[in-house]
């Protein structure tokens, strides 16, 4: 049956449906990725689908590319008015990450000792790069059963840090739902307004003419910075996903991308939708038996770790005078990153809003604050945390 590559597509995309309908009827309490990684994981383990079911659909080659296209078209979204203040998120998502690496030296080491603590640092304080970094390293040393701490980490932690993340930036959009009315809101929502009328009528700068902004074109432009984007990298060694963003913010900001270029060229729900069957498909090591052997080293890591990272997020929220709804879910991004981030953002906004006017304005207060910390924690500090710590070992 797998062999046919529309059905396994289809099952797929099976999974993804139940995993929105969850989302959808709970108003977001039960995060989609939240339901498609466990869900993925018990019907590997169960033999319902084959290790092998995202290379069966034919998916796994194309999406492996479009993590650069993504985060090109996210620099799009965030507009440069509201990058000023988001110093801010970075320094919130870094106090996160460096309260909990901290805990785990101080709390774990004792328990289970220096190499599993280190181990199980850099996944928890970032992501995929992270535990690559930790995971060529162990097996330099011979450690290779040790892998598995770091795997566990990266596996389970989206099924804490959605969670949580979602429950805050609930209270988060209601707290904006409710400031939509009152004067003190009324001047920013004002200007969310105008910008988005600018936009519809097709004021803002362009050096596009619109009659050449069609679906084939702006696909063009968005593959043309990514690929520039993974270029930089191979030169620079400074990871894609940085010049990526930086292409999408420029590019924008002279207009030759248009806002939100990959929903305008009527492609992002797709692409976002093989870009979690890259996400999904980096568990497929993970089996029971891990959990039996590991679980709980692993567990103890990722309480330590994430009561570390709210800390961190709680405190830090307190000093910028944030609202620690808006600032927790920042320092949690560590977590999940991207596309995490953006779905639960997305989300949030439709389940707590009541018309389009106010899912417009949760979305923007939520999304680039989120963003930012996301590539803060997983993109930069992840990487240098995880350098750091291995290079003890």
């Amino acid at each position: 049956m797998f062999n046919e590559p529309l059905v396994a597509a289809t099952l797929i995309f099976a999974l993804f449906a139940l995993g929105e309908f969850l989302s959808v009827i709970s108003k977001a309490r039960i995060p989609m990725l939240f339901v498609v990684m466990m869900g993925y994981l018990l019907l590997l383990w169960t033999g319902i689908f084959p290790t092998d079911i995202a290379d069966q659909a034919n998916f796994t080659a194309f999406a492996s590319m479009l993590p650069a296209v993504l985060i090109v078209h996210m620099g799009t979204l965030i507009p440069f008015q509201q990058l000023k203040e988001q110093y801010k998120a970075v320094l919130i998502a870094l106090a996160g990450i460096v309260i909990a690496a901290l805990l785990v030296m101080v709390i774990c080491v004792p328990i289970i000792g220096y190499t599993s603590s280190i181990a199980g640092i850099g996944p928890l304080t970032g992501g995929i790069l992270a535990h690559v970094i930790t995971s060529e390293k162990l097996t330099e040393l011979g450690l290779v059963s040790l892998i598995t701490i770091p795997a566990l980490i990266l596996a389970l932690q989206n099924f804490v840090g959605m969670p949580l993340a979602t429950h805050f930036l609930r209270k988060r959009g209601a707290t904006v739902k409710k400031e939509i009315n009152q004067a003190s809101f009324k001047e920013s929502a004002a200007t969310l307004d105008e910008v988005g009328s600018h936009e519809k009528k097709g004021t803002r700068k362009s050096l596009i003419p619109e009659k050449y902004q069609t679906q084939v074109i702006l696909l063009f432009q968005v593959f043309l910075g990514a690929s520039i984007a993974v270029s930089l990298d191979a030169l620079t060694g400074v990871n894609y996903s940085l010049w990526a963003l930086a292409i999408g913010l420029i590019g924008a900001y002279f207009g030759f991308y248009t806002g939100n270029v990959m929903e305008r060229a009527n492609s992002f729900g797709i692409t976002m939708a093989l870009l979690i069957v890259v996400v999904m498909s980096s568990m497929n090591s993970i089996t029971p038996a891990m959990f039996a052997d590991y679980l709980p080293q692993v567990l103890l890591i990722m309480a330590v770790g994430i009561t570390g990272i709210l800390i961190g997020g709680f405190i830090m929220s307190k000093l910028f005078k944030w609202d620690p709804n808006k600032g927790m879910p920042v320092a949690l991004t560590a977590l999940f990153g991207f596309p995490g981030d953006y779905i639960i953002c997305d989300e949030v906004s439709r389940s707590v809003s009541n018309n389009e006017a106010e899912r417009k304005a949760i979305f923007d207060e939520l999304l680039t604050p989120m963003l930012v910390g996301g590539f803060t924690t997983v993109t930069v500090a992840s990487i240098v945390v995880a350098s750091i710590l291995v290079g003890t070992l």
